[in-house]
Formats: C-alpha cells, sequence, structure tokens
C-alpha cells in the first residue's frame, strides 16, 4: 500500500511539473513614495485606438498584483493612478515580474516570460538608439546656437545615419525572431509605412511563426497584403460609391472612359492643391479623347471641399464621404495625398501614383 501511495505522490508530482499554466500572474514592484491603496489600471487597446479598462487593484507595501486567463498574445498596460507614464508588457501563461520607479514608468523592468524577455530586449535596444539621439540632439542644437555650421552639418550626418541605424536595428530584430509579438508589431508598422519593399516585408512576414501569425498584428499585416492585391497594378479597381456636390449618389463604374483617373486629394492638402493645375491642364487637353477623372476627397468639412472644387476649376466629377480617411481610402489602401489610381477602359488599374510630367506621359501614351 505505502509503494502504491508513493507512486500516485510522484505521479501527481509528476504531472503538476508538467503542467503549463492558463493564465499569468503579473506582481509589481513599485519604488518611491507611493501611498498604500493607490489605484493600478490593467488596460489594452480597443478596435478604436481607445485604451479599454480591464482590471484594477490597490498598492500596498509598494506592491501589487493581478491574475487573470492570458487568452491570445496581446499588448496590454499597466497605469497608476495620479503617476504620469504607463508599462507595456505582453499577455502570456506564467509569472510576469515588473519592477519600477514611481517618477519613470517608462524604464520598468519586466521578465519572467519569454514574450517579455523578447519585448525587455528590443526596448532596451531602442532606449540606447534614443540616447544617442538625444546626446546628439543637444549637441546640434548648441552647435545652431553658438553659428558653428561644420559641426550642425556634421552633426546632422550622424542624425541621419543614427536614423538608418534604428532601421536596421528594427530590421535584424524581427529577422532574428521570427517568434517574438514584438517583431509582428514592428512589420505592422514597416507594412503601414509603405516605406519598405512590399516583397520584403512579405518575406519577414512568411518567416514568422504560426502563433505570431495568428496574433492581432499578425493578422492585421495578412489583411494588408490581401487588399494590397486587390489595388496593384493588373488588379480590376473596387467599385464604390460616394455622394457628389449636390448630394446624389455616384460610383466609380459609372464615370469610367477609356482611361479614367481616380484622383484622391483634399482641400486642406497643400501639395494636392499644387498639383491641380495640372491635373485640369491634362483634363482639357485629354477628356475630348476619353480621359475621364472621379476626384475623392478626405475632407472634413463639405463646405471647404466644395469650394475648393470652385477656386481651383475642377470641372470633373467628385464624390466625397465628408469623413476624412474613409472607408474608400480603407478600401484602395490610401495613407496619404494626393494618390493617384489610372485605370484602362476596362476599369483595371495600369499604374498607380503619378503626378505631373509622369501623369501626363502615361496618358498621353494610353490615349495616341
Amino acid at each position: 500500500m505505502k509503494k502504491i501511495i508513493a507512486s500516485l505522490c510522484f505521479m501527481a508530482l509528476l504531472v503538476a511539473c508538467n503542467t503549463t499554466p492558463e493564465g499569468y500572474t503579473l506582481n509589481g514592484t513599485i519604488s518611491g513614495d507611493i501611498k498604500d491603496s493607490t489605484q493600478v489600471f490593467l488596460k489594452k487597446i480597443g478596435d478604436q485606438n481607445q485604451p479599454l479598462d480591464i482590471d484594477t487593484t490597490l498598492i500596498k507595501n509598494g506592491k501589487f498584483s493581478f491574475t487573470r486567463k492570458s487568452g491570445e498574445l496581446e499588448l496590454q498596460f499597466i497605469f497608476i493612478d495620479k503617476v504620469n507614464g504607463y508599462v507595456p508588457f505582453i499577455v502570456e501563461d506564467g509569472k510576469i515580474e515588473l519592477t519600477a520607479q514611481k517618477d519613470s514608468l517608462n524604464f520598468a523592468k519586466i521578465d519572467g516570460t519569454p514574450q517579455n524577455k523578447f519585448y525587455a530586449d528590443f526596448s532596451e535596444g531602442m532606449r540606447l538608439l534614443s540616447n544617442k539621439y538625444n546626446s546628439i540632439n543637444t549637441d546640434l542644437k548648441n552647435a545652431s546656437s553658438s553659428g558653428d555650421t561644420a559641426a550642425k552639418d556634421a552633426l546632422q550626418e550622424e542624425l541621419k545615419e543614427l536614423i538608418e541605424e534604428r532601421k536596421s536595428f528594427e530590421i535584424n530584430f524581427i529577422k532574428k525572431n521570427p517568434t517574438a509579438l514584438i517583431s509582428a508589431f514592428l512589420l505592422q508598422g514597416l507594412a503601414a509605412s509603405k516605406k519598405f519593399p512590399e516583397e520584403e516585408v512579405k518575406e519577414m512576414f512568411d518567416a514568422l511563426s504560426p502563433e505570431i501569425k495568428e496574433t492581432i498584428p499578425g493578422k492585421n499585416i495578412a489583411k494588408s497584403f490581401k487588399k494590397a492585391a486587390s489595388v496593384k497594378v493588373g488588379a480590376k479597381a473596387p467599385n464604390f460609391s460616394a455622394p457628389t456636390p449636390s448630394g446624389k449618389k455616384l460610383a466609380l463604374n459609372d464615370v469610367l472612359g477609356k482611361v479614367t483617373i481616380i484622383d484622391f486629394w483634399a482641400a486642406w492638402c497643400k501639395p494636392c492643391r499644387a498639383e491641380n493645375p495640372n491635373v485640369v491642364n491634362l483634363y482639357n487637353k485629354y477628356h475630348e479623347k476619353g480621359l475621364n477623372i472621379l476626384g475623392v476627397s478626405f475632407d472634413k468639412k463639405a463646405t471647404d471641399w466644395k469650394k475648393a472644387i470652385e477656386d481651383d476649376g475642377l470641372i470633373w466629377n467628385h464624390v466625397s464621404n465628408v469623413k476624412y480617411f474613409d472607408e474608400i481610402a480603407k478600401l484602395y489602401n490610401i495613407k496619404a495625398i494626393p494618390a493617384t489610381i489610372i485605370l484602362d477602359e476596362k476599369g483595371v488599374i495600369v499604374a498607380k501614383n503619378l503626378r505631373g510630367e509622369a501623369l501626363a506621359a502615361k496618358i498621353a501614351t494610353m490615349l495616341q
């Protein structure tokens, strides 16, 4: 009987040692002059980029704790009542240790789980780069104040090199850490910026682990690829409709010509307004040969939109939801203006984001 009991105890211990905890415990230690019963808030960012309250607790003897189910990997934040700053951490099963000083929450240390170690490593690298930036920027201000042109030029070059160093740091981090959630966040930023070749972003995304691809930023990147594919050169332009200045609905498919330019602009956009005379000349020259233009405004006020159309002499078709970067912007993945999409007579995208002489040359070639 004793042997059976001993065997059962050993099995129970073995199971306990090999069971992955279903949830996390975050233990926080805050140094500095902070009163007992000060509230600590656990928050996350919602779908509308607004902070959402998840839980609260109280500080006692400089310590606090949260124990919760973890669910999927995601970034959450610790806020302390009447204390500046916040502490980001990654939710995952296990024990997470947070150590911070009341007056410098942004320099808190997070440890205890693999994803938070990844995040800590990344944060430390970024902190070193930030310190270098602040040092160079201070020297640059001093050089400007003293009129030292040579030093100013040299420091500006150092800043440019530092910007490139930061880009390299982020890219190398992503490539070296395909199982890190922070890699997906960084890659999401690269994809959204449009400043990095899509092929390379896709290659780095493909290298991410299956688990990371299923996180919120991973899914967002996949969606962005799908959306980009739907409006790439060679794809049929997605149809849409919106109100005209008179309030009637007008669809893209209703105004297709032999060549159609979808011109994304706004009254508040100075580069757009500067480009408008070129577009007017192009329209006057080629409209009778089959050029149509559909202006899509991302204005916030209808009065501004309508006045700009009149002031700039934009006599082609126009639509706007007057909602800034709206669902049409999302449909066409437009994040900055001016932007143009050029379509053939079948509504197929043949070119994107041409302006000035390049746009005129393309239209001339298509309507010869």
